[in-house]
């Protein structure tokens, strides 16, 4: 495993517990609307941070008018949507199964936008290979799942 490899694997690991952590403020809040504001908030001051003491030149205007409007909310949205029902979720599902489930939409949702080239992503197209990797992940998650 490479260094990029362990950092994902990482990431990865950080993304159930941070859901899970937050689920449970969620919970004890009887809010998880208001533990995702509270996620949001604690990333943002850590994020504007991290952005003061690793930028060295911050985009021009020019740059900041050329990005479409778009990718200045949709990511966010989508965040916070995925975010929010991550913490409604997985007190009602448990983190396991909510998890698979999530991360079977995410690898596909991926496959599909690679094979495309969405979003300006290098295209890595849909081969054989892949397409059984799609169906073991989907027998994965089942069996995952069953009681």
């Amino acid at each position: 495993m490479n260094y990029l490899s362990f950092i994902a694997f990482s990431s990865g690991i950080a993304i159930s517990t941070q859901a899970a952590m937050n689920s449970q403020l969620g919970s004890l809040l009887k809010n998880p609307l208001l533990a995702t504001c509270i996620a949001f908030g604690t990333s943002v001051i850590f994020t504007l941070l991290a952005v003061m003491i690793y930028t060295k030149e911050f985009p021009s205007f020019d740059t900041m008018k050329g990005v479409p409007v778009y990718l200045w909310i949709t990511g966010g949205l989508l965040s916070a949507f995925a975010v929010s029902m991550f913490y409604f979720l997985i007190p009602q599902m448990g983190i396991g199964p909510m998890m698979s489930f999530a991360l079977t939409g995410q690898l596909i949702a991926a496959v599909i936008a690679s094979h495309y080239g969405w979003f300006d992503l290098p295209v890595k197209l849909i081969t054989p290979d892949k397409s059984i990797g799609v169906i073991a992940l989907l027998l994965g998650v089942v069996l995952i799942n069953v009681e």
